[in-house]
């Protein structure tokens, strides 16, 4: 059971860094594919898609808001701080991403 709890928050870390990082790539590419300005573009980019990362490493919001509901309602407060570390994990690696972007592109947090 633990090891699934440490697989499942390195996915979700990962997952939430890899959609920031290749969101912000390909829309780099499509910027100069249109002429517009790419490292504004991807900077813009970075700071939209961190929220859409987090909800791609977490299955869909709905999912951990109502595991979190029903253990809340269950009394079973390790399954919830297990949801919250899940969130923490998302967060930090989108997070990273948009930290790595900005500093790839030298651009101003």
């Amino acid at each position: 059971m633990e090891e699934q709890f440490w697989q499942t928050t390195i996915l979700d870390f990962f997952i939430a860094f890899g959609v920031v990082v290749g969101g912000v790539a390909l829309g780099g590419i499509g910027a100069f594919l249109t002429n517009d300005y790419p490292m504004e573009r991807m900077l813009r980019l970075a700071e939209q898609l961190k929220i859409w990362a987090m909800v791609a490493a977490l299955g869909g919001t709905f999912d951990t808001i109502r595991a979190i509901e029903v253990n809340v309602l269950g009394g079973q407060m390790g399954q919830v701080g297990q949801q919250l570390i899940f969130i923490m994990s998302s967060f930090l690696g989108a997070h990273i991403g948009v930290l790595l972007i900005h500093w790839l592109i030298q651009g101003e947090l």
